[in-house]
């Protein structure tokens, strides 16, 4: 997927210089910027941050520096506030709806709190994903609750939508659906989504764009193209694959050769014999993580 991007325009969701002490985690000196009318990828190892950067997106977590902005909004006073949250839909992996009441009363009761809330189009999304209206919360398995909580934040019309591993408990025919939603979400350039999961081959299919962190801080920060061309997988003999050391970030040898994330400076660097391959996200990550064993 591939889109023009317009970066004198405006910026959905903008961080600046975020730094965030929780405990004995920091986020660090984090600055991004969100365009309109993309989907970003937020990935990275468990406890890279991932969580605390969506809280402090979603200001649940203020920031001890820096600012962060949405849609031109910071969360510095009441009415702002109200009006970034009711432009937010949030799908947490955690519950939020009350566990004693059914779906349709669910949404009547969380609905008031959205200007553009439409009980109409949150009982055709529960029936687009297969749940009853009448059946209460707590009686859903955990996959069927983030379906209803999805159904919910689509029915209020958000500007942006924020969804932490929201495809854990799917299953696998759910979890198509669940993509061409969020790509039809955003098919107007006018709204954006921030993803967190796990699942790298479903980031892989539908992202145009990618926050890759790491122990707090930002490894990658920008649109999913211009990673694709920083970076390459090298597989071939292994004296073949280090004559390109100065570029390597990891190489591991394998039964058949030597495979290597590398640094991309050109096809003319690298040897014929060589395969060379735009590394997915998972292996990414992988090679990654692995830097300096």
């Amino acid at each position: 997927m591939c889109k023009t991007v317009f970066w004198g325009g405006r910026r959905m969701i903008s961080l600046s210089g975020v730094n965030k002490r929780l405990g004995n985690f920091k986020l660090k000196d984090i600055s991004v910027d969100i365009p309109d009318g993309y989907i970003c990828a937020l990935v990275g190892q468990n406890a890279s941050g991932k969580t605390t950067l969506i809280k402090t997106i979603l200001g649940l977590c203020r920031p001890d520096e820096g600012k962060v902005f949405i849609d031109g909004m910071s969360y510095q006073d009441a009415e702002s506030e109200k009006r970034i949250r009711d432009m937010t839909g949030i799908v947490p992996v955690n519950e939020l709806m009350n566990r004693e009441l059914s779906l349709v009363e669910n949404g009547r009761c969380y609905g008031r709190f959205y200007s553009r809330f439409d009980e109409n189009i949150y009982i055709k999304y529960l029936e687009q994903f297969g749940l009853n209206a009448k059946m209460k919360f707590g009686k859903l398995s955990k996959g069927q609750k983030i379906k209803a909580q999805f159904a919910f934040a689509l029915a209020t019309d958000p500007k942006y939508l924020i969804l932490d591993e929201p495809t854990a408990n799917f299953d696998p025919e759910f979890k198509k659906d669940f993509l061409n939603v969020i790509m039809k979400f955003t098919e107007d350039g006018k709204k954006s989504v921030v993803l967190a999961s796990h699942v790298m081959d479903e980031l892989d299919r539908i992202a145009d764009y990618l926050i890759y962190m790491e122990n707090g801080g930002l490894v990658y920060s920008g649109d999913i193209e211009s990673f694709r061309d920083k970076y390459r997988i090298v597989s071939g003999e292994r004296y073949k694959v280090n004559l390109l050391k100065q570029d390597i970030i990891h190489a591991e040898d394998r039964k058949y050769g030597t495979k290597a994330l590398v640094i991309n400076y050109g096809y003319s660097r690298y040897d014929d014999s060589l395969t060379v391959t735009v590394p997915t996200l998972e292996e990414f990550m992988y090679h990654y993580s692995k830097r300096g064993e």
